[in-house]
């Protein structure tokens, strides 16, 4: 059917169109977005005769409830040459609506776009919060405000970026539909997920590691109220505490280029890893699509030629590929600096562990008086020893980062 379904004259329906999960969609427009070909499964579930669809926007297939600001990110995106992955609502001829995920990828002439049906709980999220934004549309927002509310949400996630995001949400959506269909994720993908998980451990053992390292901040400033209470007798524990001070100023110093913003030591690695993540999956996606383009049962009307299609796809995941493999050598980078920052971190603790002794030292010999001092000795043991842990934690993390890129290396 390719008119709307006089049973709803409001042109949508709350029926969803099925498809199959084994199905991809796959579409080629110009750069305008006007539709230029596309797969026997994106004309079915659309509805729509492919005289109709071919020649016409893509906003055709454009369902009312999306709202504009994912559009405005989208082709902001795209038109900066960034290949992007969303979620999309789209509505048939006839009314019903259909879900896809969708990975935009610009081209020389124009933008392709293969899409896959989303089943993971993460889509139900990002439909609450494009319900948001249609609604602060309605009320008045342009689609900029709107796509900066999208953005907004996206940190409230967790997620530092779009990049960061639509990589996790691609991964998490071609997983999901790979389990369901009953199959093995591929070696090459589930090492770029082991490397991405590690990743998010890493940044809650750094987190938990700095919180553990503010704990100790006000330890110079306890020892000089002690020193001056003590007196003459208070000299040594004095020095202490500016060699103290000294020593949390260079952690300090390392812990803002190790964690704090977006040019830190942590920030690089992630970029990398996800972005690494990101191209395999946009890769495994086209090629499935290649295989989905191939069915044998498949007719295509004279303005689509289906061979010609599957080359230009076929040179596209290809540079995915290659791209997979040319980030490789940024996260190889990133980790023996990620690396390189943790040694002098430990090497810091090790400066702590010089400063706990002579702490100890001086609470001995001063008897009772050393009581309070006995306190901050017992606060520094109990600190570094979570501080020792976090950092090994961390290493043992990167470790598992660099043993699969070098395994990539060999499988890619």
């Amino acid at each position: 059917m390719s008119e709307l379904d006089p049973a709803f004259p409001s042109g949508v329906s709350n029926s969803e169109a099925k498809f199959q999960l084994a199905e991809a969609f796959y579409s080629r427009t110009d750069k305008r977005g006007v539709i230029q070909a596309g797969n026997n499964v994106f004309q079915r579930v659309a509805g729509h005769d492919w005289e109709k669809l071919i020649g016409a926007p893509h906003k055709l297939i454009r369902h009312p409830d999306m709202p504009r600001g994912v559009f405005h990110l989208l082709w902001e995106r795209l038109k900066a040459g960034q290949p992007t992955a969303a979620y999309v609502k789209n509505r048939r001829s006839c009314g019903r609506f259909y879900w896809v995920f969708a990975l935009f990828a610009p081209t020389e002439d124009g933008f392709i776009s293969t899409r896959i049906k989303p089943t993971s709980p993460l889509r139900s999220e990002v439909e609450e919060m494009y319900a948001d934004m249609s609604r602060r549309e309605a009320a008045g927002a342009s689609p900029a405000e709107t796509a900066e509310d999208l953005r907004a949400w996206i940190e409230s996630k967790s997620f530092v970026s779009y990049d960061a995001f639509q990589s996790h949400a691609l991964a998490t959506e071609f997983e999901a539909r790979s389990r369901q269909l009953g199959r093995t994720l591929d070696p090459k993908l589930k090492r770029f997920v082991d490397m991405t998980r590690a990743i998010s451990d890493v940044w809650d053992e750094a987190d938990r590691m700095t919180e553990a390292f503010k704990a100790i901040r006000t330890v110079p400033m306890n020892m000089r109220i002690i020193a001056s209470r003590l007196e003459n007798a208070g000299g040594p524990i004095s020095a202490i505490s500016v060699n103290y001070s000294q020593m949390l100023e260079e952690m300090s110093t390392w812990v803002k280029t190790f964690v704090d913003g977006d040019d830190c030591v942590f920030a690089h690695i992630r970029r990398a890893v996800l972005m690494g993540q990101f191209l395999a999956f946009a890769a495994a996606t086209e090629r499935e699509m290649i295989l989905n383009f191939e069915a044998p049962d498949d007719v295509y009307p004279e303005a689509v030629d289906a061979v010609q299609e599957i080359a230009q796809l076929t040179d596209h995941e290809r540079r995915f590929a290659q791209q997979t493999v040319d980030n490789l050598s940024a996260v190889e980078r990133e980790a023996r600096r990620f690396a390189h920052s943790v040694l002098d971190m430990k090497r810091y603790v090790t400066g702590l562990s010089s400063t706990r002794m002579m702490c100890k030292i001086e609470s001995a010999s001063l008897s009772e008086s050393g009581t309070a001092l006995t306190g901050i000795v017992e606060q520094l043991d109990s600190c570094q020893e979570e501080i020792e842990e976090r950092l090994a934690r961390v290493m043992d993390l990167n470790a598992v980062i660099q043993n699969n890129t070098s395994m990539l290396r060999s499988m890619l």
